[in-house]
């Protein structure tokens, strides 16, 4: 039986990933990929198939012999990109800084931030808390992860954090000829700051860890290298937390039935925090380049073939998640690709955990009664990113 059309199926020959149709009707367009396209073409750039299915992006992001991160994450990068490392790497370059960097952000290691976390949240919104009413990312969900970024993993002056935070947003979201320009502008402030820390003595810190560097191919590797690597420490601290945060607080607000249940169930937070990851998954797509001939979804591949891992797709899929549109803290298990697959899993996962969890529940305890703002909708950007970029809430005082 032929299905009924659905305006979205254009997409499944002409996919872009920066449509307006993409950004205005997200789920709308995710649900129609999972169930209608599992595997969507686009002719923009050098032309890219988008895998939507959990199965097949398991496939692919496992197996990165096959399907390489070396040609950076970016689906059509312009001619002067910036790559971020270990993200835009493949093994063993990639395996030997992910083993020098994962032990600043195991979830043993962050259990010493929560309290400093916590204490930073429940002061963000102790300023709005009397007034009734907040525009949540501007007066939190922006502010919380760099307090936390550049306080406790890479101590940065937290004064710069506005100008860092606003050139990561360009980069992510702004017109394409704006984006690398803004991304220099991060790499030459985190190259100062390096060349700075490597004039000082020690601290044991996460920064002295990318300055003492790993060795590729059996020599040190370059300078240039290590600023590549504490881009990516910032870009991912601060382009991604902040979407799952105002989604989490989103559902609250738009659903009271979810926030009356998580009150009363306050253990059921772990699978909250792993539904909102699930539905409000910062990192949309990510590209890798086909390395060998092969067949995936019935598609054949050549080798130097560009394809995108729909990873907000795939955490949508029916096959690997029952009822999937819906945001349910009672599941029993939480089955997604928000973090990735295989080597290049988020680094920052736990910290991510962390942010939104204790965002959630020091929102409860001040503020446990709150809605949408009358008239009022979030405003999303979207393209391989997505963040919210307003919420307004309100509240009795």
């Amino acid at each position: 039986m032929m299905q009924d059309p659905d305006p979205f199926d254009r997409l499944h020959q002409a996919f872009d990933i920066a449509d307006p149709a993409f950004a205005e009707n997200f789920e709308k367009v995710l649900d129609n990929l999972v169930t209608r396209c599992p595997v969507a073409h686009s002719e923009l750039g050098a032309g890219y198939h988008v895998f939507n299915r959990y199965k097949d992006v398991r496939r692919c992001g496992q197996n990165w012999r096959t399907f390489s991160s070396s040609d950076g994450w970016m689906l059509n990068p312009p001619a002067d990109n910036i790559k971020i490392l270990p993200e835009d790497l493949d093994p063993p370059y990639h395996t030997a800084w992910r083993r020098v960097l994962n032990p600043f952000f195991t979830a043993e290691a962050l259990v010493a931030l929560e309290d400093n976390a916590r204490g930073y949240a429940a002061d963000l919104i102790a300023r709005f808390a009397g007034r009734g009413n907040c525009e949540f990312v501007a007066d939190f969900a922006a502010q919380l992860p760099g307090l936390i970024l550049f306080k406790h993993i890479l101590p940065v002056p937290v004064e710069d954090l506005p100008e860092l935070f606003n050139d990561i947003d360009i980069y992510s979201f702004g017109s394409l000829p704006d984006r690398t320009p803004a991304f220099g502008r991060v790499y030459a402030y985190l190259q100062r700051f390096l060349e700075s820390r490597s004039k000082q003595g020690a601290r044991g810190d996460l920064v002295d860890v990318i300055l003492d560097g790993v060795e590729k191919e059996g020599s040190p590797c370059s300078w240039h290298d290590k600023v590549h690597v504490a881009l990516d420490v910032v870009f991912g601290g601060l382009a991604t937390t902040t979407h799952a945060m105002s989604g989490a607080i989103y559902v609250l607000a738009s659903q009271p039935e979810v926030r009356h249940a998580l009150l009363k169930h306050p253990e059921q937070m772990h699978t909250a925090v792993e539904e909102t990851v699930r539905l409000y998954a910062p990192v949309v797509a990510v590209g890798r380049t086909v390395r060998n001939d092969v067949k995936v979804a019935g598609v054949a591949l050549k080798a130097g073939a560009r394809i995108a891992l729909n990873y907000a797709a795939a955490s949508r899929d029916p096959d690997a998640c029952t009822n999937p549109r819906k945001f349910d803290i009672a599941r029993d298990e939480v089955v997604h690709t928000a973090f990735g697959v295989g080597p290049h899993r988020c680094i920052g996962e736990h910290l991510a955990r962390l942010e939104i969890r204790v965002a959630v529940e020091e929102f409860l305890k001040q503020i446990p009664a709150f809605e949408l703002k009358p008239g009022t909708e979030p405003v999303y950007e979207s393209g391989q990113l997505r963040t919210m970029k307003n919420l307004h809430l309100q509240w009795a005082v």
